[in-house]
Formats: structure tokens, sequence, C-alpha cells
């Protein structure tokens, strides 16, 4: 597809109009312009994602492997659910089209009367009376953790968000189609918000001003609906994603009915087909409202549950072993898979972030190997929000697991976790950098004290290689001296290795002159001093001595 970018807006496609196997498809631009319909196997192709890896990287320093491990979070496994979620939303959104084809009666009325109510902001959306939907939406309630809104964006992804249509079959047909639009659930069931978080995303796309003209002033959340309906007309809105709905249930002054109500009226009146996902805890709220659960169930409910320990679970785990960043690289086992599955109860971000910590606390260990133990360890001592949820789930007793709503709380602390350990791995390394440091200094410092020590010593009429020969073996032997114990070692070895002649008295090296005036030094005497007192030299009152 070519690409194009719209004028203070985003990156968009140009329409290019493919041939529809399916004879109802046929004739719509909006239908014409999206992919093709996928076969499974080119689903999977297109889903899947397989973070880079090679094995070399496993020999790398801990502190850059640590780093490498968070690849794993960039991968994506497709299973079964996935592959029948995409099939909905493929459907969902040709269906949606279906009535809504800019080449026939009714849409160009359609587009009028919604020019009215906004002109106007009197009318209603129930209005378009000549309209019949063939949208049909539906709901998606899951446990939190099991990757339901990366899954719902992947498959988004396969579609262009924004197309540009230029010319239709010889036909002038100018128009932006948005595709696809996903929005979260205001955290307190606001409309306003809701709107408000409409207009944003509608301008960030095509570059328009509907925040600025439509949401800063007084209008009032039924103007704004009305608008925002007006809108999803003029840009061919395929199918409009609400996360989160469970906030729902947190709504004030009937916020819930009032937000439930308007999506219905999109899928009657405007034929907008709307994809619902939350949480368990905003099951009773669907339920509440008959309309919504049947306007709800157009493509059957998907109860999205944790994972059994079978063939999914299996595809994941094996997805997800092939990398490792341990310097032993272990196969993968029943007994891995199972304390994997016991520890996270199939829910598959703990499992991921689990397999994650495991791997890093085999790495900062040194143990360099993850074994089920390891697992389990770090499940005991990093899951600990988790925690009473998973015992819960463990136990499969009914009363304790509704205790959690909807076992939502798996947002381990896993950020701390990987701060804690960054900071352990900066402490090493800083630690390592000192030593390094201290000895180049130690080093540099003792070549210093060694030149010193052999100018000093050649300066007393040594032989320059008997001396440097006498240092070296000296500072091998016992290390670090100061410049005087140096010296006078250094003397004490020359004296030693230059055997003196036959007939040549042996002079004591404690005698030698040269160590007693160096020795004398350090008590702050002078020469003259030193050599008196050991008798080298004559004192001057003997010259006037009688008895001699």
């Amino acid at each position: 597809m070519n690409r194009v970018i719209i004028p203070n807006g985003s990156d968009a496609v140009v329409a290019e109009y493919g041939e529809q196997v399916i004879e109802e498809y046929s004739g719509n631009p909006f239908i014409e312009s999206l992919p093709s319909i996928l076969s499974t196997e080119e689903a999977i192709e297109k889903m899947a994602i397989y973070a880079e890896y090679n094995p070399k990287e496993r020999m790398l320093d801990k502190h850059y492997r640590i780093h490498l491990v968070q690849r794993l979070f960039q991968c994506f496994q497709p299973l079964w659910i996935h592959l029948d979620l995409e099939s909905r939303i493929s459907r969902v959104i040709r269906q949606g089209y279906l009535a809504r084809n800019p080449f026939r009666a009714g849409y160009a009325q359609g587009l009028q009367e919604g020019h009215r109510n906004i002109k106007g902001l009197q009318g209603e959306l129930s209005n378009n009376s000549v309209f019949r939907t063939t949208a049909a939406g539906f709901t998606i309630i899951g446990v939190s953790g099991m990757g339901k809104t990366t899954a719902i964006n992947r498959i988004l992804s396969l579609y262009p968000q924004v197309i540009v249509h230029k010319d239709y079959n010889g036909i002038n047909f100018s128009m932006y189609q948005l595709a696809w639009l996903k929005l979260d659930c205001p955290f307190d069931s606001s409309l306003r918000g809701l709107a408000l978080e409409f207009f944003r995303k509608v301008d960030d796309l095509l570059g328009t001003e509907y925040h600025k003209k439509f949401g800063l002033g007084r209008k009032t959340i039924n103007d704004m609906l009305v608008i925002m309906s007006q809108i999803a007309r003029n840009t061919g809105l395929g199918v409009l994603v609400i996360d989160e709905i469970q906030h729902l249930s947190k709504a004030k002054s009937g916020g819930d009915q009032k937000m439930l109500n308007f999506f219905v009226t999109l899928v009657n009146t405007i034929g907008v087909p709307v994809i619902l996902v939350g949480t368990p805890a905003g099951l009773s709220i669907l339920q509440s409202e008959f309309r919504q659960a049947r306007r709800g169930s157009g493509q059957g409910d998907m109860i999205w549950d944790r994972l059994k320990n079978n063939q999914n679970w299996e595809l994941l785990v094996n997805a997800l072993w092939g990398y490792q960043w341990t310097k032993k690289q272990i196969p993968l086992t029943d007994d891995f898979k199972d304390t994997l599955y016991e520890e996270s109860q199939g829910i598959i971000d703990i499992a991921v972030k689990l397999y994650a910590m495991s791997q890093i606390e085999a790495i900062m260990t040194g143990r360099e190997e993850i074994t089920p133990e390891t697992i389990r360890q770090v499940a005991n001592k990093h899951l600990q929000l988790v925690k009473p949820m998973i015992q819960a789930l463990k136990s499969g007793n009914i009363s304790k697991i509704a205790k959690f709503e909807d076992i939502s709380t798996v947002d381990l602390d896993f950020l701390g976790f990987m701060e804690r350990e960054r900071a352990s791995i900066d402490l090493q390394m800083k630690m390592e950098a000192m030593k390094r440091t201290q000895m180049k200094k130690e080093q540099e410092m003792r070549i210093s004290i060694k030149e010193k020590v052999i100018l000093k010593l050649i300066e007393l009429d040594f032989e320059p290689r008997v001396v440097q020969r006498a240092i070296e073996e000296i500072i091998e032997n016992q290390g670090n001296l100061d410049i005087n114990e140096l010296v006078v070692k250094a003397i004490q070895r020359i004296t030693a290795l230059n055997k003196p002649k036959k007939k040549q008295k042996e002079t004591s090296v404690d005698n030698d002159i040269r160590v007693l005036v160096i020795e004398g030094r350090k008590e702050n005497r002078t020469a003259y001093e030193v050599l008196g007192d050991n008798g080298h030299i004559k004192s001057h009152e003997s010259d006037f001595d009688q008895t001699g």
C-alpha cells in the first residue's frame, strides 16, 4: 500500500481496492480497501512476533544480559484464542460496513441528517429512519494479565487505521476512512471524558480540530454524543473498541447506564460495531442491561479465561524457552512446564515475568542456569503482591477466588525488582572500577618509587643492573614499601649478592655506613652524628689526649 502523510495528522495509506470473494462485500469501497481476509496460517504468520536472539549473547557480561532478558516482552505467540479474536474483528468490521456503502441510497441522507443534528443540536440519534444496521459488536471479558489489550492492539495493527480515498472505479470519491478507533473507558465512567478522548484521537489521526471546536465549549453531554455520532459517519468508522469497561462499575449518578445506552445507539442508528473489553468486574454491569448484553453478543461473547495446562500452554512455553541468556542453556522438560504453570496459574503476564526474573536471578547469583527450584524461589520472593490471588487460584475454592473481583492486580513489582537488580549491578561495576583504578594507582606509585630508589642507589655508586634486579626481587617478594625501607632492603640485598674478596675483611651489612646514615635520617640525626656514634669518625677531643 502507498503511504501518505495527512496534513497535521498521521501516517495513512492510499486506498487500493481488491477483488472480493464474498459477493456482498463487492462494490463497497470501505470493504474493498481493507486487507484481504486471512487464513489461519496467514493470521499466525502476520501476528507472531519473535524477538532477535543470538546464542553468542549468552557469553556477554551479566550487566548486558539482564537487559537482553527484556526482549521476552517483545514476543507475541499467537494462540487459538488470538486466531478466534482476529476472525471476529475481521467479520465485525466488514459486516458493519455492509449497510454503510457510500454509493448506495440512504448513506448521503444519513450524513445530511447528522449534519442537521449538529447544526441545531436538537435532534436525537435515533432519527435516522431509513437506516437499518448490519453492525454487531461483541464483548471480551477476561482475567487481567492474559494479554487482551496486547492481542487487540496486535490484531488492529494488521489494518491501516486511516485510508485515503480519491477515486473509485473512475468515480471521484474523496474521503478519509477511519478503519478503527480504540479508546480507554474513563476511570470515573464520565461520558464527557470519553467524548473528549474521542475528539483528541480523531484530531491526532486526521488533523482535524474537533476537540477545540466542540470539546472546549459549554456543550452538554447529549450534544457531544450527537457530534461523536456524526464524526463516526463522516469518517466511515469501521469499529470502535472500548477498553477497561470495568471502570463503568465505578460510575456515579447512573453514568454506566448512560454510556452503555450510547454504545447501543451507536450500533443501532449509525451502524458502527462496538467491542467492549474488560475484566470480570465489568460483567455484572453488562448483564444488567439486556439490550447491551444482546448487542454485545452479536459475534458471541468472548470469555478469556486463564490458560489450561494443555497444548496452548505448551505452545506458549515452547516459544519463550528458546530465549535464554544464562550461560548454561537448559532444555525444556515437563517439570519446568508444570512448575511455571503452578506458580503462574496460567496467567500469561505472570508466566513471562516469572521466566524473565528467574533468568535474572540465575545470572545475578552466578549459578547461570534455571531450575524448577529457581522458579519457585523467585515466585515466593518477588510475587508478593499477587501471592494471595495465586494461592486462591491454586486452591480452586470458588469462595476464595470470589474475594478478588477480577484477579486483576497482576502488576507485580517487576519494575522494582529490575531496579534493585540494576542497582546491584551498578554497585558491583563501580566497585570493580574502583578496584581497577586503585590497582592502577598502586602500580604507578610502585613504578615511581622504584625509579626513585634506583636513582638514589646509583648515586651511591651501586651497579645499575644489580640495583634494578635487587629492587624487582624485593617488590615481588615483599610488596609495597616506602622509599627508605626499599633503599635499606636493596642495599642489604646487593651487599649479600656481592661476594667479598678473600683477603678483604668481611664487613657486617648492619655496620655499612650507608645503611647507618639512612637509618639515622629516620631518627632526624645527621650523618656526622650517626658515624661519630658508631666510631667511624674520631672525636676531636682525642687530639688533646696525653695518655696515649
